[in-house]
């Protein structure tokens, strides 16, 4: 990835850019000029949306998302869909996440915050512009930079993604089982999840291996759980067992 490769090739940049002396006056990114380091969460990541691209067509997000995570994921939602990039800046978001997860310099980085915020963005944007990265990233970054919020980038992604997917009209599926499914199963199952959501639902299905549960299936999709597991079926029936008869 573009990333991470720069990060690998740029080291020595990075702790010179990490030193207290390179700092620079902050330069933000929507208006340089215009931001104000006192805004709340919300109206920060509004200003985000809002400034990043002209408003041309108006947009709304698929879900509503509460919390400081969920305001800053549909913040880049809304300026990602004005700039008909939703694809591109979901990709681009997920390496940023898995480069923080593979370098520990830049991990660190991500969570320091006695790193002043004028060399927290510098970097950012230096960084990034180097990678290719688009516009709408580098801005959303240096936003997230200014605000101290880069260590939550993780968090801000998954909720991202849940935008995305609902947009797509897309649907997680998660199945836990003791071993992989095979194909043919894997298939079957799909098949039949989308026959339950219907039409205008896409399953994207995720496979996650657990041998406690024994045996059986877990699936969770939503809200939704479906323990069809032999150790919860265990359970129940030792806890049947365990109760007196009455005759």
């Amino acid at each position: 990835m573009a990333l991470s490769r720069s990060l690998r090739s740029g080291l020595p940049r990075f702790h010179k850019l990490l030193a207290p002396e390179s700092a620079l006056p902050l330069r933000t990114i929507a208006d340089p000029s215009s931001r104000n380091p006192n805004l709340p969460i919300s109206e920060s990541s509004r200003n985000f949306a809002t400034q990043t691209m002209p408003t041309e067509a108006k947009v709304k997000v698929p879900l509503s998302l509460f919390g400081g995570s969920g305001n800053y994921a549909s913040a880049l939602f809304l300026a990602a869909s004005k700039a008909n990039m939703l694809d591109k800046i979901e990709s681009e978001i997920l390496d940023i996440v898995d480069a923080s997860k593979k370098s520990p310099l830049f991990s660190q980085f991500m969570k320091d915050l006695s790193v002043p915020r004028e060399t927290r963005v510098k970097a950012v944007q230096e960084i990034f512009s180097e990678a290719g990265f688009s516009n709408v990233t580098k801005n959303f970054m240096a936003v997230l930079a200014d605000s101290g919020r880069l260590r939550h980038l993780e968090r801000i992604a998954r909720r991202f993604v849940d935008l995305t997917m609902a947009h797509k009209g897309e649907v997680n599926v998660i199945v836990t089982s003791v071993i992989p499914l095979p194909a043919e199963e894997e298939k079957e199952l799909k098949q039949t999840l989308q026959d339950i959501l219907g039409q205008g639902k896409t399953v994207k299905l995720e496979q996650k291996i657990d041998p406690s549960i024994l045996g059986g299936l877990v699936i969770e999709f939503g809200q939704k759980v479906f323990d069809m597991s032999i150790k919860t079926r265990a359970k129940q029936m030792e806890k049947f067992l365990r109760e007196p008869l009455h005759f």
